[in-house]
């Protein structure tokens, strides 16, 4: 059953994350957190969604501080103070799943702890309004409601979307409202990956000449918190998990 190898996919997802909440702390370097991903998912049976992806010379994204998403590992150690999006896909028996945290290094900041805070509340509050018969842009409604208050920026450029058989699939999944484009309702048995990002200042960013790695076009912290979900008949269920 499809759904039961999604599952079954997010819970090796899980498990990579458990293995990264042991060893994200200073002096650990991206390229240390990539290769423990890599090994990891290699190790359960799978593969790296990432890995190849478009091109992406890498098994984790790791964006740093100001890198909203797609920041690709290199041998700098993180420092006190960093955080850390680390945004991972699992394959496991042809089937994809996906999500991310946003981890502190070390003791960081209180305004970085809010922004943290704040984002994961939105993933929850997002979360909290799926189910069968409501629409994609009441989540986009749900993480505006959250964040808004805090005068955070909401990235727009780019967004959640469905996974399962596949890393990226419709329908796509804007962190805000009211957005453009269709607004289909939500049915039993779709997969989603919702993944507000959230910049501390203005919601613009750019990518930089590596064409990958983006970030806040007023060089502001940014938190990213993912997770992948199903639809059922009475709600949602998620699928993949990790440590607050």
């Amino acid at each position: 059953m499809q759904q039961d190898a999604i599952r079954r996919s997010a819970d090796l997802l899980t498990q990579v994350f458990s293995r990264l909440d042991e060893i994200i702390k200073p002096g650990v370097s991206t390229q240390d957190i990539n290769r423990v991903v890599e090994k990891t998912i290699k190790s359960g049976g799978g593969a790296p969604a990432f890995l190849g992806y478009g091109g992406f010379p890498a098994s984790v994204c790791t964006s740093v501080n100001e890198q909203v998403i797609h920041g690709i590992p290199n041998n700098n150690p993180l420092k006190e103070g960093d955080i850390v999006g680390c945004d991972i896909g699992v394959i496991l028996d042809g089937y994809v799943s996906d999500a991310c945290k946003t981890y502190a290094v070390g003791r960081i900041s209180p305004a970085a702890e809010k922004l943290l805070d704040v984002t994961r509340q939105a993933l929850e509050a997002a979360v909290n309004v799926c189910g069968p018969g409501l629409r994609v842009k009441d989540i986009g409604k749900a993480i505006m409601e959250t964040v808004d208050p805090h005068g955070y920026g909401i990235v727009r450029r780019f967004c959640g979307h469905g996974v399962g058989l596949t890393l990226h699939e419709g329908p796509q999944i804007p962190n805000y409202y009211p957005s453009r484009g269709f607004n289909p309702r939500l049915r039993s048995g779709m997969v989603l990956a919702i993944e507000p990002m959230v910049n501390a200042g203005t919601p613009e960013v750019k990518v930089l000449e590596d064409g990958w790695t983006v970030i806040t076009s007023d060089g502001s912290l940014s938190a990213h918190f993912e997770h992948s979900v199903l639809i059922t008949d009475n709600g949602v269920e998620l699928l993949s998990s990790w440590s607050a």
